[in-house]
C-alpha cells in the first residue's frame, strides 16, 4: 500500500498539489509513525478486486475509516462498521463549525 501511495503521489500530474520532494517527505512520515498491520482477512466484495486489499487492511487493522475518492469504494459506505468518506466528505464532517 506504502508503494502504491509512493507512486501515485510522485507521479507529474499530482506537481500542482504537491511537489515531489515533499510527496517523498510525507511518505518517509508516515512509514516513521504507522502502526504496521498483518493482514488476517480476505475480502471480495468490491466491483473493483484491486480494492479488496484496501478493505482487508482496514478489517485487519480495526480501523474505522477509510477516506478515499475511489467510488468503488465509496459505493461500499458503510462496510462491516467501517465509514468510507470521499475527502472532502472527511473534512465537512470532521471541521469545527466557524466559530467554535
Amino acid at each position: 500500500m506504502l508503494a502504491e501511495l509512493h507512486s501515485v503521489l510522485t507521479k507529474k500530474q499530482f506537481r500542482r498539489y504537491v511537489e515531489e520532494e515533499d510527496a517523498r517527505s510525507f511518505v518517509a512520515g508516515l512509514v516513521r509513525e504507522s502502526e504496521w498491520v498483518e493482514v488476517s482477512v480476505q475480502i471480495k466484495v468490491c466491483r473493483d478486486p484491486k480494492d479488496n486489499k484496501v478493505l482487508e487492511l482496514v478489517l485487519s487493522g480495526a480501523a474505522t475509516h477509510i477516506i478515499t475518492g475511489d467510488e468503488d469504494l465509496l459505493a461500499l459506505d458503510p462496510f462491516q462498521g467501517v465509514h468510507i468518506l470521499s475527502p472532502r466528505a472527511f473534512v465537512d464532517a470532521f471541521s469545527p463549525s466557524p466559530g467554535n
